[in-house]
């Protein structure tokens, strides 16, 4: 008869699952045997828990499937926390198994004891202990239903004792797999929608994850209703490539074209998107919002008509509605405004000669020169404004990072999450110094586990959004610099390919040679720590903020920071 780790790794083969992530321990050891005794699941050996859990998002952000990660009791699990958070609020299927300390144990405050179910309920869809064997088959499968249905994590924990017992005999049930459905609104709900948009003058659609797999579907309505479209960052590998209506993003990492068709419009429809900026919404429009999730109709500003539906149906149900005849002065105007504000932030993105290197730049050359599908994922910070800007999507491209629960050091190990999930394409980690530090130990993972991710790091020697938001609030800097070693000589160190960058005329070859490289390589690139990027919309208070932290600057001595930062940016004018 098998025992409940063996029963664990059978559910998880006829659910298709190939590779768990994460750390061995004790309360887990049964676990890892029966997966090398099985042979079918391979084991990701992480250096750390978190990082797992981070590969295990990516892992399941990439493929759509259910990623799994398993830590240890106590300090072990606890690990997981940002990586869990982050998954299950970027709305990816994860099951976590968390083991505990023996059973006999729980609630005597004995060596490593946490409450896992607890711990982790708020960054989940479901979370459970499984104190008998014969809870197994039910909870196990309700977790696992939970995360591909509900699109989170679902947590499951194991005394470690309970992986040695036999497992109790039940018929297995059906493979688990998300199961196909559409969701269109009903006719009076869409004619409701309708009536808003045929009545407005210049409508603008602002694009977020949820336009995934609704590409052609967004472009008609768009066309439809001559409106230009915005996209959230998450929505961007979705909407941008092939969207002749794309103008921009909005937010605190968009820039002038995107903020101004939002803010012009006299109704605005949202597709799938929980954009949280609620200053970034236009204060006078009408707003429809369509989002599958009812419960998320309304929570970022006022809207006038709410829509549950799939992004695709709904669009594609919308489309008959919509009046024939729309001027196309709002697109036309939103448009070339965006081709002006593209323009002027290539004429950014170039080698001037100077050192360090301009980030704009770096992130430029990476766009160029890598492959027309690779993954990419940016560290929170700057890395992510040097994505949003400068990457460009196309039909098989993606862009991974920890957009919503904003996290340091995803870069790295979504990386290795993305790498393991298709080894054929290129993954490309665009890491801050300050993040990758945070997870150096897995650069090691990268090698052990034979995924050859390419990780290029802006080198600014600083928590470098950090400091603008210090800045914005008339603070001085501080606490912000980092004293960095050569990142490269560190990944040599590692068994990983190194290369450092400290010149604009040595960025290509050090791509070329990472790209033609069979196995990991770290590219250290020294960038410039005083660059600033500036959101679309200055408040009157960051513009108040801005000045205050000069005068405080040179009043504390630091007068050399305002040199050095006019030095980056006196050629810089988009935002005029």
């Amino acid at each position: 008869m098998p025992n409940v780790a063996e029963f664990f790794i059978d559910t998880l083969v006829r659910a298709g699952v190939t590779r768990v992530w994460g750390l061995a321990g004790d309360s887990l050891n049964a676990f890892t045997d029966a997966l090398r005794r099985d042979g079918r699941i391979d084991w990701l050996h992480m250096r750390h828990e978190e990082a797992a859990a981070f590969a295990a998002g990516a892992d399941a952000e990439l493929t759509g499937e259910l990623a799994v990660v398993a830590g240890s009791s106590g300090p072990g699990n606890l690990h997981f926390i940002n990586g869990l958070f982050d998954a299950n609020r970027n709305r990816v299927p994860v099951l976590a198994i968390a083991s505990h300390i023996p059973s006999a144990e729980i609630g005597g405050g004995y060596f490593q004891e946490t409450h896992p179910q607890e711990l982790f309920r708020e960054c989940s869809v479901y979370s459970e202990l499984v104190g008998d064997p014969a809870q197994l088959p039910w909870v196990l499968e309700i977790a696992m239903r939970s995360a591909v249905e509900k699109r989170g994590v679902a947590v499951v924990t194991v005394p470690g004792d309970l992986f040695f017992q036999d497992a109790p005999d039940r018929r297995p049930t059906a493979p688990i797999r998300r199961a196909l459905s559409e969701v269109v609104p009903v006719e009076s709900e869409l004619r409701a929608a309708a009536d808003v948009l045929n009545g407005a003058k210049k409508v603008t659609i602002l694009a977020g994850a949820g336009v995934a797999d609704a590409h052609d579907e967004v472009i008609a309505l768009a066309e439809a209703l001559q409106a230009p479209i915005v996209h959230a960052l998450r929505g961007k590998e979705h909407i941008e490539w092939e969207n002749p209506y794309d103008v921009g993003m909005t937010g605190l990492l968009g820039f002038a074209s995107g903020y101004r068709a939002m803010e012009k419009c006299d109704a605005l429809l949202m597709l799938g998107t929980d954009f949280p900026y609620r200053q970034f919404f236009p204060e006078k429009a009408q707003i429809v919002q369509v989002d599958i999730r009812g419960e998320q109709l309304g929570k970022r500003t006022p809207i006038d008509v709410g829509v549950v539906g799939g992004v695709r149906e709904t669009a594609l149900a919308l489309l008959p509605l919509v009046a024939s005849g729309r001027s196309g002065k709002h697109l036309n105007d939103s448009v070339d405004h965006y081709a002006k504000t593209r323009r002027q932030l290539d004429d950014l993105a170039v080698d001037d000669g100077k050192t360090p290197l301009h980030p704009q730049f770096v992130t430029r050359m990476i766009d160029e020169m890598a492959a027309p599908d690779a993954v990419f994922t940016a560290d929170v910070g700057s890395p992510v404004i040097w994505a949003a800007r400068y990457l460009t999507m196309t039909r098989d491209r993606r862009l991974l990072g920890s957009f919503v629960h904003g996290s340091m050091a995803n870069a790295l190990p979504q990386a290795l999450g993305a790498k393991a999930a298709d080894r054929t394409r290129q993954v490309i980690a665009l890491a801050g110094d300050g993040g990758l530090a945070m997870m150096l130990g897995d650069l090691l993972s990268a090698r052990q586990n034979d995924l050859p991710v390419i990780v290029v790091v802006f080198n600014n020697s600083s928590l470098n959004f950090i400091e603008l938001e210090m800045k914005a609030a008339g603070i001085v800097t501080f606490g912000t610099e980092l004293k960095n070693p050569n990142f490269a000589d560190v990944a040599q160190a590692m068994g990983i390919t190194g290369i450092r960058v400290e010149k604009g005329t040595e960025l290509r070859p050090a791509l070329e040679a990472a790209f033609a490289s069979g196995g990991p390589v770290l590219i250290d690139v020294v960038t410039a720590r005083e660059e600033l990027s500036i959101p679309p919309a200055i408040t009157l208070a960051q513009a108040k903020g801005f000045t205050m932290w000069a005068l405080k600057t040179v009043l504390s001595g630091r007068g050399d920071e305002l040199l050095d930062l006019a030095d980056t940016n006196v050629w810089r004018r988009i935002f005029k």
